[in-house]
């Protein structure tokens, strides 16, 4: 979202590095292969990273175009393409960046505490994004989170416990809290902040306490009840940054 309201005009470079504070203190990148460094100008992995700085003028220099954010998980590629080096590695990080027009996708790593490196491969460029309006992702969100807890009320494995406002209070703190650019659509911030709220009781939900679904049979009823409501908040976050990307996009061509 930061890069594209960047290359829109509607934020400064260091907006877009400041804004990635939140994940990391440091931030390197590097080409996963041979045709992305040439294409990007990038070192190769294991040669010494290239900075944020240098990404984001490689991707003014080569027009990137409209991004797309993927977030993959086994049996949900979408966004991907077929087999090869970056579906394996967007999926083993459950998320990653596609760039359609250039033909190359970013995906983000922890290495260490504090060190994000983002890892350039080149991708097939004949896939087409697939488009999720927020309407959907909202009444996905709405329907799997009365499904869900009508599975657990049923299985008998969601147990009132003390302390369970705490906790989502302290996963909530936990989490990286983002600025967003200026002009973000509005709704597109409201599904984002109703995502993180669902993922924060998904996260506690997914906790065992005692006397709670501790069996290896309720704890895989559990999960399966879950499992909706996962995909939910990973569908709505997927809408959402896609569409305030979409909009950035838009004013960016309407300026030029």
């Amino acid at each position: 979202m930061w890069t594209s309201a960047w290359l829109s005009g509607a934020a400064a470079s260091d907006d877009v590095l400041d804004a990635l504070l939140a994940w990391g203190e440091a931030h390197e990148v590097v080409a996963a292969d041979a045709e992305s460094a040439v294409g990007l100008d990038l070192p190769l992995a294991g040669d010494f990273p290239a900075t944020p700085v240098q990404l984001l003028a490689a991707l003014r220099s080569h027009a990137a175009g409209e991004m797309r954010l993927v977030l993959p998980v086994p049996g949900d590629a979408r966004g991907l393409g077929g087999g090869g080096p970056f579906t394996e590695a967007a999926l083993r990080a459950g998320e990653a960046m596609v760039l359609p027009a250039l033909g190359f996708g970013l995906v983000p790593q922890v290495i260490a505490e504090g060190l994000v490196r983002w890892s350039v491969y080149k991708v097939d460029t004949a896939v087409a994004p697939e488009y999720l309006g927020l309407a959907e992702a909202e009444h996905g969100l709405t329907d799997a989170i009365r499904d869900s807890a009508g599975a657990l009320q049923a299985l008998d494995v969601a147990k009132d416990r003390p302390g369970v406002r705490a906790e989502l209070s302290a996963w909530l703190r936990a989490r990286p809290r983002p600025e967003w650019p200026a002009g973000t659509p509005g709704r597109a911030l409201r599904v984002l902040q109703r995502a993180e709220e669902v993922g924060a009781i998904l996260a506690v939900a997914e906790i065992d306490e005692p006397g709670g679904a501790v069996s290896a049979s309720a704890a895989v009823l559990r999960a399966d009840a879950l499992r909706p409501l996962g995909n939910a908040v990973r569908l709505a976050r997927y809408a959402a940054v896609n569409e305030a990307v979409r909009q950035f996009s838009e004013q960016g061509d309407r300026q030029q």
